[in-house]
């Protein structure tokens, strides 16, 4: 049973949480984990304006993903940092490229899973994750989310991402915020909780 992590982040934390995430998958026995980053869209002098080079040198040992694995795939969690209340346009120039998949039924009855960040708050995680669906669904995948048995996202003694539609964390204005524990716990939970039904469907 195979669980594909596929992402995009330019600062890090959704790396971070994607390493979470994949954490979770691996307590399934015969969860096999693969971590894939999506193709960067934006030149290297843009990123170097945008002070993101460091962070991308920290993640380049992370294979980019090919449309091909997601057809190998039992399981897909995707990550991405929210822009605009939507997903970042690396990951929808990604997804825009799997049309021949879909012409396939390749993904038809696979599991799909997001997570995400946003600078603040209220930065449209909720909408991310729920415009990202549409996607998936359009693909035939069968749309998995965080349950409220992750008791971690009824918490309000601290500010923390999350809600009943994947792990989400708040990377601040400036990208000075990292991702809390709580914000790790959920997307541990919410790895393991994807796997743990693919490994059912799998029997």
């Amino acid at each position: 049973m195979k669980v594909l992590i596929a992402y995009y982040s330019m600062y890090g934390h959704i790396h971070r949480m994607a390493e979470a995430v994949a954490e979770g998958a691996r307590e399934v026995a015969g969860a096999e984990v693969l971590i894939r980053r999506v193709p960067e869209t934006l030149p290297a002098d843009v990123l170097e304006k945008m002070g993101a080079v460091e962070a991308q040198k920290k993640m380049a040992q992370i294979p980019v993903c090919t449309i091909e694995e997601l057809a190998d795939a039992d399981a897909i969690i995707f990550g991405t940092p929210t822009r605009f209340g939507n997903m970042c346009g690396q990951m929808r120039q990604f997804l825009d490229a799997t049309g021949g998949l879909w012409m396939k039924g390749s993904l038809v009855g696979k599991l799909g899973s997001v997570f995400t960040s946003s600078a603040t708050q209220h930065g449209g995680q909720e909408s991310t994750i729920l415009s990202f669906h549409i996607s998936l669904l359009h693909q035939g995948m069968v749309v998995v989310g965080l349950p409220y048995a992750f008791q971690g996202q009824m918490r309000n003694d601290e500010i923390i991402g999350g809600s009943p539609y994947g792990a989400s964390t708040i990377a601040g204005t400036q990208g000075e915020r990292s991702p809390s524990e709580n914000d790790l716990a959920a997307a541990r939970y919410q790895g393991k909780h994807v796997a743990s039904i693919a490994a059912r469907l799998a029997r």
